[in-house]
C-alpha cells in the first residue's frame, strides 16, 4: 500500500479520477449489473414458460435468488474489495481502491458504502503503487478454506435433494410435499412423492457422486485432463452387453439391464488392464488400451443394431442416461458396489498424489505403483459400473466435476476426491430437476440436460483460465 500522503487534496476531489471517464464506469458497471441481474431473469423465464405451481416457485426462485447473492458478494466484495477489479471493470481496465491508504478496499468495505473510494484507470493504479491484497497461502488457511469450501457445497447439495423432491413433472404445493415427506399417508400425492420423487433422488446423488470420484480417479492415473469413463472402454463395455441382452433375451427394463451393464463394465476395466499391463501399466498404454477394447466394442454394438430394430429401440431409450423408471431396488442392488468403491478410492488417494509426480519417482518414494494401479481400476469399475447400471451411460460428470473443483483445491486428492463427488452428485440432480420441467407434461433424461448445460459451461471454463495442470 502507499503512504496517504501520495494522494493530494486535489486529486482527491476530482469528479473523474486520472484516466478513467463517466462512460467508461458507466459501461462497467451495466456490465456488473447484467452479471447480478441474469440468474434473476433466467429464473423468471423459466418460472413463466413451464407452468410452475407452488413448490416450483419457491424452488427455481430461490436458487436464482441465491445465485445472485452470491455473485454480488463475489463480484463485488472479493474482486472490487481484494483485487480492485469486478467483472466489468477489468472488461474496461479500470480499477477501484481506497482513496485514503491507496490500496484495497477490503471485503467489507467493498460490499457496504464505498465512501471515500475512486475509480481510475489500471495503468494509473499501478504506476501510483496500488498492490492486490494477497491471499494468505500458509496450510492453516488453505485448509480453512478448503473446509469452508466442503460445507458449503453440502449444503448446496442439500437444497439440490429437496429440489429434487419438491419439483417434478406434475406440479405440488409446498404443503403436499411436507405431507408426503413427514407424514405419508396413501393420497396419490404421497405415494408420488415416497415411490417416485425420493428413491429417484437418492439415485441420483448416488450416481453423481459415484461418476465424480470415478472422473477424478481417472484423470489422476492416466494424468490426461480429458479422460473419463469413455476414454477406458467402460461405457463401451456396459453398452454392448446391454445390447446383447436385448438382441438375445428381449430384456426391456432397466432393473433387467443391470447385471449386463455391470457385467459389461467390468470385463471392459479387465481387458484394458491387462493390456495396459502388458504394455508396461504407465498411464500412456492405459489410455492407448482403453481407446482400442472402446472403438471394438463401440463396433460389435453398432453392428449388433443396425442388425435387429429391435434392439436399437432399447438402447437408443437406455444410451442417453436416464434416472426416470428406476425403483428404490435398483438403489439397493447397486448401493454395495457403489459404497466398496468409495472405500477404495478414498484409500487410492494418497497414492494418487505419489503417482502425479510420475511412476519413477513415485517408486522412489516408496510407492507401490501396480499396486496403486489395480486398486485405482478396481475402484474406478465399482463406482463406473454401479452409475452405468442405475442409469446408463451419463457423460460430462465424471469430465467437469474434477475440473470445477481442481481449481478450488488444487492436485490434492485428498481434497479433490471427495469435492469431486459432492460437485457431480449436485450436477445431477440439478440437471433431473431442470429435465423434469423444461418439457412438461414429459420430461428430458439427465444425460442429454447435462449435454446441453456442461457443454457451454466447460468451454466457458476453458475459455476463462488455464486449466490447473494434473
Amino acid at each position: 500500500m502507499r503512504a496517504p500522503s501520495t494522494v493530494t487534496p486535489e486529486s482527491a476531489e476530482r469528479s473523474d479520477p486520472p484516466g478513467s471517464s463517466a462512460r467508461q464506469r458507466f459501461a462497467a458497471g451495466s456490465i456488473d449489473l447484467a452479471v447480478v441481474a441474469a440468474p434473476l431473469v433466467v429464473g423468471w423465464l423459466l418460472l413463466g414458460s413451464v407452468g410452475a405451481g407452488q413448490a416450483d416457485r419457491a424452488v427455481f426462485g430461490g436458487a436464482a435468488l441465491a445465485t445472485a447473492v452470491a455473485l454480488w458478494v463475489w463480484n463485488r466484495g472479493h474482486r472490487d474489495g481484494l483485487r480492485g477489479q469486478s467483472i466489468g471493470k477489468a472488461r474496461f481496465g479500470l480499477l477501484v481502491r481506497d482513496r485514503a491508504t491507496g490500496g484495497p478496499l477490503g471485503v467489507r468495505a467493498a460490499l457496504g458504502t464505498r465512501r471515500g473510494a475512486e475509480t481510475l484507470t489500471v495503468a494509473g493504479a499501478l504506476a501510483d503503487g496500488f498492490t492486490p491484497r494477497a491471499v494468505d497461502g500458509s496450510r492453516s488457511a488453505v485448509r480453512r478454506r478448503r473446509l469452508w469450501g466442503l460445507l458449503c457445497l453440502t449444503a448446496i447439495l442439500v437444497l439440490a435433494v429437496l429440489a429434487g423432491i419438491a419439483v417434478g413433472a406434475r406440479p405440488l404445493e409446498l404443503g403436499q410435499v411436507v405431507h408426503a415427506v413427514f407424514t405419508p399417508a396413501h393420497t396419490e400425492t404421497d405415494q408420488l412423492v415416497q415411490t417416485l420423487r425420493i428413491p429417484r433422488t437418492l439415485l441420483g446423488v448416488l450416481v453423481g457422486v459415484t461418476l465424480g470420484v470415478a472422473g477424478a480417479l481417472i484423470q489422476g492415473h492416466t494424468r490426461n485432463p480429458l479422460a473419463d469413463s469413455g476414454l477406458l472402454g467402460l461405457n463401451a463395455g456396459a453398452a454392448f452387453l446391454v445390447v446383447l441382452g436385448i438382441h438375445l433375451w428381449g430384456l426391456t427394463a432397466p432393473g433387467q439391464y443391470l447385471w449386463l451393464a455391470f457385467a459389461g463394465t467390468l470385463i471392459a476395466s479387465v481387458v484394458v488392464f491387462a493390456f495396459s499391463s502388458a504394455g508396461g501399466g504407465g498411464p500412456l498404454t492405459l489410455v492407448l488400451a482403453g481407446a482400442a477394447v472402446s472403438f471394438f466394442l463401440q463396433a460389435l454394438t453398432n453392428a449388433l443394431v443396425l442388425l435387429d430394430p429391435k434392439s436399437l429401440d432399447g438402447y437408443r431409450f437406455w444410451v442417453v442416461g436416464s434416472l426416470a423408471g428406476r425403483g428404490p431396488d435398483i438403489l439397493w442392488q447397486v448401493l454395495p458396489f457403489a459404497l466398496v468403491g468409495l472405500a477404495l478410492a478414498c484409500a487410492n488417494t494418497p497414492s494418487l498424489n505419489m503417482l502425479g509426480l510420475g511412476d519413477d519417482l513415485a517408486r522412489g518414494l516408496g510407492t507401490n505403483v501396480l499396486a496403486s494401479r489395480i486398486v485405482g481400476i478396481a475402484a474406478i469399475t465399482l463406482l463406473v459400473g454401479a452409475a452405468t447400471a442405475a442409469a446408463g451411460p451419463i457423460a460430462f460428470v465424471g469430465l467437469v466435476a474434477p475440473h470445477v473443483v481442481r481449481t478450488v483445491t488444487g492436485p490434492d486428492y485428498r481434497w479433490l476426491v471427495p469435492y469431486a463427488g459432492i460437485v457431480g452428485a449436485i450436477m445431477v440432480l440439478v440437471a433431473d430437476v431442470v429435465g423434469r420441467v423444461v418439457a412438461r407434461p414429459g420430461e428430458l433424461q439427465v444425460g442429454i440436460v447435462l449435454a446441453v448445460l456442461g457443454a457451454p459451461f466447460f468451454i466457458a471454463l476453458v475459455r476463462r483460465r488455464k486449466l490447473v495442470g494434473l
